[in-house]
């Protein structure tokens, strides 16, 4: 009878180790073409410090797995450390989700070119950036027009280039809020106002909120937002 209670037990262990990622986990994998020796490590913030949640040793195959609890939607970084003293890591931010997602990459090109799957704030986080950098393009051109004013002593010039700073920083701010506004039931929307849009007036930081499905409220960057809203409004800013 003991040795039947002892056997039951063991294969119930063994079958609860070997029962793989629960609900509430991302099984995330991966591949960094090229990088024959180093460190992949995932990571993420936590009260506002980068902390390393697992990692693993590349000799020769740059092929990674990590399976981990997301509790919440939220931005994790995929790091890679190298052997030398002389390279820097390199970082990339992916919006982690419970669910499979997949990384693909090269040394190369890591981490300004990298495909991530999987994630469904990742794909509007990659759509967002695509409608952003139109604004960020324009800042540039508004920037180099700004110095040759300076350059040429062009005061009057100058302030006419000020003054479209402004207006791109209006009409981009709006940008971002609508873009939340549209996709209120994910976590993104709370994320790009904390992250994107969090010197824009309290009015749209509001509008943002209360806009948000109930169950996005409740997420780590929904809580997060009402915070921000609160802390801003009890400064009076």
């Amino acid at each position: 009878m003991k040795r039947s209670f002892l056997f039951a037990f063991a294969t119930i262990l063994f079958a609860a180790c070997q029962s793989g990622p629960s609900a509430g986990d991302m099984q995330l994998t991966g591949q960094i073409e090229g990088l024959k020796k180093g460190r992949i490590v995932l990571q993420k913030m936590n009260d506002s410090l980068l902390v390393s949640i697992d990692s693993t040793e590349v000799d020769g195959d740059a092929t990674f797995q990590f399976i981990t609890a997301v509790p919440s939607p939220e931005i994790f970084f995929v790091s890679v450390k190298f052997n030398d003293s002389v390279s820097r890591t390199r970082q990339l931010p992916f919006f982690a989700e419970a669910k499979k997602v997949e990384i693909h990459s090269s040394l190369k090109e890591f981490p300004m070119v990298a495909k991530v799957t999987g994630s469904a704030n990742q794909d509007l986080l990659d759509e967002y950036r695509g409608l952003i950098n139109r604004f960020n393009e324009r800042n540039l051109e508004y920037i180099e027009g700004q110095l040759n004013a300076i350059k040429n002593r062009n005061d009057s010039l100058n302030d006419v280039f000020v003054v479209k700073q402004e207006r791109l920083l209006r009409s981009k701010y709006l940008a971002t809020v609508n873009f939340a506004k549209n996709h209120s039931n994910r976590e993104i929307a709370p994320y790009l106002m904390l992250t994107e849009a969090f010197n824009a007036h309290i009015r749209y930081l509001d509008t943002v909120y209360n806009n948000l499905d109930q169950k996005i409220k409740d997420s780590k960057y929904g809580v997060e937002l009402e915070s921000f809203i609160a802390e801003r409004k009890s400064q009076g800013l």
